[in-house]
Formats: C-alpha cells, structure tokens, sequence
C-alpha cells in the first residue's frame, strides 16, 4: 500500500458531483491511498497506526512535533489508484502496478475502518471507485509518501 499524506488546513471531497454529499474536515491530513498486488490487512493496520501517530503538526516552539491525536486533527481519506501508475515508458501512464479493483476497494473499506477505529475526532472518505473532486488547502506545505 501506499499513502499519500498532505497536513492540510482544511479538505473537502465532492463524490459524483453531489454537491449536497460534500466530506469536509478541518485542520489535519488529507491522505490519498494506493493498493498494489500482494497489499494485506497488516499493510492496512500498520500504515493506520502510522498516520494516527505521524509527527508532522507544529508544537508550541513551532517545531514538527505533534501528531494528529495531539492536535485533536482530522483525517479525509480518498482512495487513489493512480498512485502506483508508471510513467517511465511511453506517454500513456500504465496502472497494471494498481491491484484488482474488487481487493483494492476491500483493502481500502479495510483501511477506512482501522482509522476510523483509532479515536480521532473525525474520519471523512471518498468513496472508491467513484468521480471525486478533492480540494486541499495546503498547511506547509508538508507532504509524505509510506510504502507499506
């Protein structure tokens, strides 16, 4: 699996241009999650620990300290298949590095769940598969990438 994190200062997801269903969080992550072949429930559990604990917040001598939990953050999460696409031959992308749509979308409702398991004050998601419009306002901007 891999995840695509952005400490945001607000996030939103449209899914398939319903206004009315708009996901929207304040200060915290907006992650982005890719699944690959071979991708398990113990990448999923690892990688939700993670991001729970990830110190990337700002203490109160502005240094990068504090995680989620601390700062009481909030987490938006958009499934993202094009994150193992590859773009070393031709002009196209190719996505055959992305796992079967069906265990992709179990794996991320999985990852879904594991974080929502871990007491933060709100878990927004997309929903896979789906037309999504993501806005972001960047805090940083601070950016990571986790390959699990």
């Amino acid at each position: 699996m891999r995840l695509l994190i952005q400490r945001v200062k607000r996030a939103s997801v449209i899914v398939n241009n319903n206004i009315q269903d708009k996901r929207e969080i304040n200060q915290g992550m907006c992650v982005f999650i890719g699944v690959t072949h071979g991708d398990n429930e113990s990448n999923a559990d690892w990688l939700a620990d993670k991001i729970t604990v990830l110190r990337i917040f700002e203490d109160s001598d502005g240094k990068i300290n504090l995680s989620l939990k601390d700062i009481n953050g909030e987490v938006l999460l958009v499934s993202q298949f094009s994150l193992y696409a590859s773009c070393v031959k031709g002009r196209r992308p190719g996505f055959s590095d992305a796992a079967d749509p069906i265990e992709a979308e179990r794996l991320y409702n999985y990852f879904v769940e594991r974080v929502k398991s871990k007491g933060l004050s709100k878990v927004s998601c997309g929903e896979f598969g789906a037309e999504m419009e993501v806005e972001i306002i960047n805090d940083g901007p601070l950016t990571f990438i986790i390959d699990k």
